[in-house]
C-alpha cells in the first residue's frame, strides 16, 4: 500500500513536472500552459458527453431489468478519466484520454475480470450457501441453475399464506 501511495503522491508529480519542463523547452512556456488548459477543456467536454451516454445506457438497462455492468464500468472509467484530465500535466492527460477510448476500456475490463473474485451468498430453506473464489462461466452457470431449482422447490411448498383475524 505504501508503494502505491508513494507513486501517487511523489513520483507522479515529479514526472509531470519533468515532462512539463521538457515540453516547454520544445514549444515554449505559454504554449505549454495553453496545451494544458486546452486538454482540460476538451477533456471536460468528452467526459460530460461520454458520462451522460453511460448514464442513459444504465437507466435503459435498469428499466429493462438487466444488470448494466459494462456501462457501470464505463461510467467509472469516465469519472477516473475526468479526474486525470482535470489534473494539470502531460502524463495524466494521456492516461485520461486513454480511459475515454472504448477499446482501452474493454481491454481494461477484460484484464480486471480475469483477476476478479466472485462472492455470492443466497439463503435457501434456512441454510446459507456461499461460493468464494474465481468462478468460471460454467461454475457460475451451475450455481445459478442450483439457485433457480431451489427457488422452484421453495415456491412449491405447502405453505398457505393469508390473513388471520380473531373474533371473540
Amino acid at each position: 500500500m505504501f508503494k502505491i501511495l508513494f507513486i501517487l503522491f511523489v513520483a507522479v508529480p515529479v514526472i509531470e513536472i519533468a515532462l512539463l519542463i521538457q515540453v516547454s523547452d520544445v514549444i515554449g512556456g505559454f504554449a505549454t500552459i495553453a496545451l494544458v488548459i486546452a486538454t482540460a477543456i476538451l477533456g471536460a467536454k468528452l467526459v460530460k458527453q461520454q458520462g451522460l451516454g453511460a448514464y442513459v445506457n444504465v437507466q435503459q438497462q435498469m428499466a429493462a431489468g438487466q444488470m448494466p455492468a459494462q456501462d457501470l464500468f464505463t461510467g467509472l472509467c469516465v469519472i477516473i478519466a475526468g479526474v486525470f484530465l482535470m489534473t494539470p500535466g502531460i502524463m495524466t492527460d494521456a492516461i485520461g484520454f486513454l480511459l475515454l477510448t472504448p477499446v482501452v476500456r474493454k481491454k481494461l475490463a477484460k484484464a480486471l475480470l480475469k483477476h476478479a473474485s466472485v462472492r455470492v451468498q443466497t439463503q435457501m430453506h434456512g441454510s446459507h450457501t456461499q461460493f468464494y473464489g474465481k468462478a468460471t462461466p460454467d461454475e457460475q452457470s451451475d450455481f445459478d441453475n442450483q439457485h433457480v431449482n431451489n427457488q422452484r422447490n421453495k415456491d412449491s411448498s405447502t405453505t398457505i399464506e393469508g390473513e388471520f383475524e380473531r373474533k371473540d
